[in-house]
């Protein structure tokens, strides 16, 4: 199905009248510069404005995160304890576990505490970003025409702040080609408690932020590490709409310094918008970009012959330092980010390993390795020593080179382009200082396996335990609440119903289908009959876990919004025999139904996003409802959650009533409704499932 640019324009648009003042439009003086920083070492642009709340009159303590960035404007950032009188930073090279520690008790805030329990208090941080459209950016040699920006930039702006920080960001949108999109702007993994209203997603939390408005999310930093921020209008964030989050906290190993967040992604020249509704040849002139940066003549470019109209941008490159520190090499803290569009990504680097240290915002005890398998919306903290001799053997000998290939070789399970040109995944560099500024002639590692399926589960071992409860609240059996992803290819419910993620079972189709208009958070009072395109699945138990079980025949990352989960059981498929032609194949066997013996509930995984078996099967996940609200859970890959494989967990719907109330009782809801954006949110036209 292929719909015309101006017929999807024309339902995306969203009428905006106004309760208060329009905005003021900001002058071009004011925006950041489009160009994407060739010279820059190894950093994400910084944002438009940084603005801290005064200090308290009590003295806390004011440093310099270890994470920090060491050039440009973002090596000023500091982070700040006003009201923590009495306490002192604790983070050394040889001991970063350790972030405060009270100088006369010895109480530490620390990697072993509970961070979803307990946090430092620190300062608001405040943002402001503009989402603008109709900019023309070359990110590999060619243009793309429909890029839709934070601040004229791609990626957006590097927001930061520390552990315990309050973080407040205004979104202006002034989107306006074919009368502009609508907007809302999620924030990947934030444990958002108490403050569902603040996560971003239209059609559930709030209405779209219409064309020439704004809206202003506020949330508390509980956990710390690394993540992203994205649009979660509809493929909106395709087109460029992401950014880098960082919040500095302890690390389970010592490093000496950090290079700045490593955002991969696809990348194609048309827009997400037409993709989606394209049956074939969805991306035009695909290519791999590495902080915003690709080169198009790598990637295997079929759809239309390649018209180059600027110079291709040199690969990003990141700086390291051989110098040693008391007799042993630098160590480096990478932080990996995947906001591609339908691509998981191996990275490797060659010659160097990599120690792994966070999964998502989860710490966890190290392991080292090779190669990390980083799937759409997944976060991984690596250290990485600058010591490539140490790596030397005989399959893979070392040239006293100094300039080094970073790869991101596609996992197998891509739908984004079948068959790469070889030397496709060289999409960085890492530098050592004084080298010369060359390509590397390096050599892959040897033996990289492209399988798409999570690092190995053992590896993934929390620093703090979690207990899973055995008795889940949600099935007396205690297996867990049934969920199965399929896709039906002759959809009937809207025109890209094509995938499912609620259904109990292959016969229960129930493609999710968002309202602008009308979002959940406006009707948490209700008691009637949920829409059932709102695939809205109640959990009314306060403080207790809920266990389910997620079945696919492919691969999908799947992401929660509210909540980290436990992986209490994993289950995959032998692989899939060919039948010859003249045999008819076998009935399909029942599929597997959990042993709740089995699960690991001491301890397990966790994260918030998790690849399903690659070859099918079950992956079995559960939480704590302690968080009231609606959160989203959906693929992410963008155009299956597009197609509708989402739903909505109802988490203590009275609970979340009492929070926020009505209109006229809370100012949450009157914002998430201000002016007339609602009315004017949807269209019963709208070709996907709005997310």
């Amino acid at each position: 199905m292929h719909l015309p640019g101006g017929f999807w324009a024309s339902i995306t648009y969203v009428v905006s009248f106004f309760s208060t003042s329009p905005l003021d439009e900001p002058g071009l003086e004011h925006q950041a510069p489009l160009a994407l920083h060739p010279h820059v070492s190894h950093g994400v642009g910084d944002s438009k404005t940084i603005f801290e709340e005064p200090l308290a009159h009590e003295k806390g303590p004011v440093f310099t995160p270890p994470s920090a960035s060491t050039h440009g404007e973002a090596a000023k950032f500091v982070c700040k304890y006003p009201k923590m009188a009495g306490w002192e930073p604790c983070s050394t090279r040889k001991d970063r576990t350790c972030w405060l520690k009270n100088k006369r008790t010895g109480e530490k805030y620390d990697i072993y505490r509970d961070y979803e329990k307990v946090a430092p208090v620190g300062i608001e941080r405040t943002y402001e970003l503009d989402a603008t459209d109709g900019l023309a950016i070359n990110a590999d040699g060619l243009d793309f025409p429909l890029a839709k920006l934070f601040n004229r930039q791609y990626p957006g702006p590097w927001i930061q702040a520390c552990w315990g920080d309050t973080i407040t960001v205004k979104i202006n949108n002034w989107m306006k080609v074919d009368g502009g999109n609508g907007t809302s702007i999620h924030w990947h993994g934030i444990r958002q408690l108490n403050t569902m209203h603040m996560d971003g997603v239209n059609g559930l939390t709030q209405c779209p932020i219409a064309p020439a408005d704004s809206f202003t999310y506020s949330f508390k930093a509980h956990q710390y590490g690394t993540s992203w921020y994205h649009s979660h209008y509809s493929v909106q964030y395709a087109d460029g709409l992401v950014g880098p989050l960082t919040l500095h906290g302890p690390t389970i190993i010592p490093y000496d310094e950090a290079i700045d967040p490593l955002l991969m992604t696809d990348w194609s020249h048309n827009s997400a918008f037409e993709a989606i509704q394209l049956s074939e040849n969805q991306f035009r002139n695909a290519s791999i970009l590495l902080n915003g940066k690709g080169n198009a003549t790598r990637y295997n470019s079929t759809t239309t012959p390649l018209k180059f109209t600027h110079d291709i941008p040199e690969p990003h490159t990141i700086y390291f330092d051989s110098k040693k520190i008391n007799g042993r090499p630098r160590r480096y803290l990478l932080r990996l980010i995947n906001t591609s569009f339908a691509s998981s990504f191996i990275v490797t680097i060659d010659h160097h390993r990599m120690q792994v240290v966070t999964a998502d915002f989860v710490p966890i005890h190290s392991y080292t390795t090779k190669s990390v398998m980083v799937a759409i919306g997944q976060r991984y903290h690596v250290i990485v020593e600058a010591d490539p001799e140490s790596y030397d053997d005989p399959e893979h000998p070392y040239t006293k080179e100094k300039n080094f290939w970073i790869r991101t070789y596609q996992a197998g399970c891509t739908d984004f382009e079948p068959v790469p040109k070889h030397g496709y995944s060289k999409v960085g560099i890492l530098r050592y200082n004084g080298a010369p500024k060359k390509e590397p002639t390096t050599k892959r590692w040897p033996g990289i396996v492209k399988e798409c399926a999570d690092e190995y589960y053992e590896h993934l071992k929390p620093v703090h335990p979690w207990y899973v409860g055995d008795k889940p609240a949600n099935d007396k059996h205690g297996i867990g609440e049934n969920l199965t992803i399929f896709f039906d290819q002759q959809p009937s419910i809207f025109p890209l119903a094509l995938s499912t993620l609620a259904g109990e079972n292959e016969s229960d189709f129930r493609p999710f289908d968002i309202n602008y208009g009308d979002p959940t958070f406006l009707n948490l009072n209700y008691t009637g009959e949920w829409n059932p395109l709102s695939v809205v699945l109640p959990e009314n138990y306060t403080d207790q876990w809920v266990y389910f079980v997620i079945y696919a025949d492919n691969p999908h990352p799947i992401h929660l919004h509210g909540h980290d989960f436990a992986i209490i059981a994993f289950h995959e498929n032998p692989p899939k025999k060919k039948h010859p032609k003249k045999h008819h194949p076998k009935k399909p066997k029942p599929r597997p139904v959990p042993d709740p013996k089995t699960y690991n509930l001491t301890n397990p995984p966790r994260r918030d996003v998790v690849m399903t078996p690659q070859n099918g099967g079950y992956v079995v996940i559960a939480f704590k409802t302690d968080n009231p609200g609606t959160w989203l859970m959906h693929c992410h890959i963008a155009f299956h959650a597009s197609f509708g494989l989402a739903l909505q967990f109802l988490e203590r719907q009275s609970d979340a009533a009492d929070l926020w109330p009505s209109h006229e009782k809370s100012h949450a809801i009157a914002e998430a409704q201000r002016g007339k954006t609602c009315p004017y949110g949807n269209e019963a036209a709208f070709p996907d499932s709005g997310i």
